[in-house]
């Protein structure tokens, strides 16, 4: 088997990437280990790049349409990565699992309806709901101090008195990297079945499953769910391609999906475009082992941040994920309001990570951290922050 470096540092300066040209907007300075957007710092696997410069070789770059192999690669990995099966029919392409959540935003819904979110949750689940004009409900999640559940009672309240017309589930979710159970997914389609409340199951981080959990698809848990679901997939996260913006949908009942769909052609939302496919496919095809070893890579990094966190930041704890490269950390021990931990993280530790509010005000505490990328620059990272929090708090890392 290849083996595949995903330990060289490579400089990312120059290729307009968004964790580093927007360093200065976001945080207010450039200084900074960018360790916020959820993209990899590694290497694309090479199989990958070769499909897409062979294809950039020959000399016309004419009106294109999805071959049926790239149709059929994304049936055949998910039935042999997660036994969920898919037909082609079922199946349509998004550009972008963020539009994709927008598209049903705007169909399912009409101005001023309610949309119910789950936060701490990933930031434009709020931003394109209150930007087309629709209200956010929210059911937040319940934190017993190790880990996260859903509130299903708090959603059936919601589901009696708001009737909301969508609910937008993140599975496994981010921030926390939580892979729910089949029966809470269950239990949730059931409650919105009844209610005739759509779900859009954004399941970008599906693939991205550690220490041999699995990723249970919205779709495969029940009729129910299968009655009112849209599920939205992607190789962007997967395989370190999000440039390429290329994601897929599947709508299994064929009452939502035939005039859904129709609506998406119409307006040619689901038009795929050369490389999008052309990447999608030969990741699908060729990137298992690459994508197999990348997660063991992460899975260590995950635990060599929690050992050091554990033995040199007692202060502070780590939410180990089951699912991507995102770290939720809980600073909240610390006893220091968010500006003074984001303070800490940019000024003192020069890191850049996620706010904890950016993704709901019961982010208060929180930061999210990525762990995709090579051991040296985590190493660093939090030898920086372990001296920035000595300076500003040296009883939380003296009383180990």
């Amino acid at each position: 088997m290849k083996k595949y470096d995903f330990d060289s540092v490579i400089d990312r300066r120059g290729t307009s990437a968004v964790k580093i040209d927007r360093l200065d907007r976001v945080f207010g300075r450039h200084d900074l280990t960018p360790l916020w957007i959820a993209d990899l710092d590694f290497a694309v696997c090479p199989e990958i790049t070769e499909a897409l410069l062979r294809r950039l070789r020959h000399p016309v770059l004419g009106y294109s349409e999805a071959s049926d192999g790239y149709w059929q690669s994304i049936i055949d990995w998910n039935m042999h990565r997660h036994g969920f099966a898919v037909s082609r029919e079922e199946l349509t392409f998004v550009p972008g699992v963020v539009k994709g959540i927008a598209y049903a935003v705007n169909y399912f819904t009409h101005k001023d309806d309610a949309v119910v979110i789950q936060p701490p949750v990933y930031t434009p689940f709020r931003t394109v709901v209150e930007g087309n004009g629709r209200r956010v409900v929210e059911n937040p999640l319940i934190f017993d101090g190790r880990t996260y559940r859903m509130d299903l009672d708090g959603l059936q309240e919601i589901l009696d008195r708001e009737k909301p017309r969508l609910l937008i589930l993140c599975n496994p979710h981010n921030p926390i990297g939580i892979q729910w159970d089949a029966d809470t997914l269950a239990r949730l389609a059931s409650m919105c079945r009844r209610a005739g409340t759509v779900v859009v199951s954004d399941e970008i981080h599906g693939d991205l499953m550690l220490h041999n959990i699995r990723h249970i698809p919205f779709l495969a848990v029940s009729d129910d769910a299968r009655a009112i679901g849209v599920m939205l997939g992607a190789p962007s996260k997967t395989f370190n391609i999000p440039g390429l913006v290329s994601s897929w949908m599947v709508v299994k009942n064929p009452e939502l999906r035939d005039p859904y769909y129709a609506w998406l052609e119409a307006n040619e939302f689901n038009s795929p475009v050369l490389i999008s496919t052309i990447g999608a496919e030969a990741a699908y095809t060729t990137g298992e082992d690459w994508l197999n070893q990348m997660l063991r890579y992460v899975e260590d990094n995950i635990e060599f941040a929690s050992e050091f966190i554990a033995r040199e930041i007692p202060g502070m704890k780590l939410i180990a994920p089951q699912a991507s490269f995102l770290v939720w950390l809980d600073f909240r021990e610390l006893h220091l309001c968010q500006k003074e931990i984001m303070a800490l993280l940019l000024d003192k530790a020069h890191l850049a990570l996620n706010d904890g509010t950016m993704f709901g005000s019961q982010g208060n505490g929180f930061a999210r951290l990525n762990v995709g990328t090579p051991r040296s620059v985590l190493a660093k990272a939090l030898e920086n922050l372990r001296s920035a929090i000595a300076e500003v708090c040296p009883d939380c890392v003296s009383c180990k």
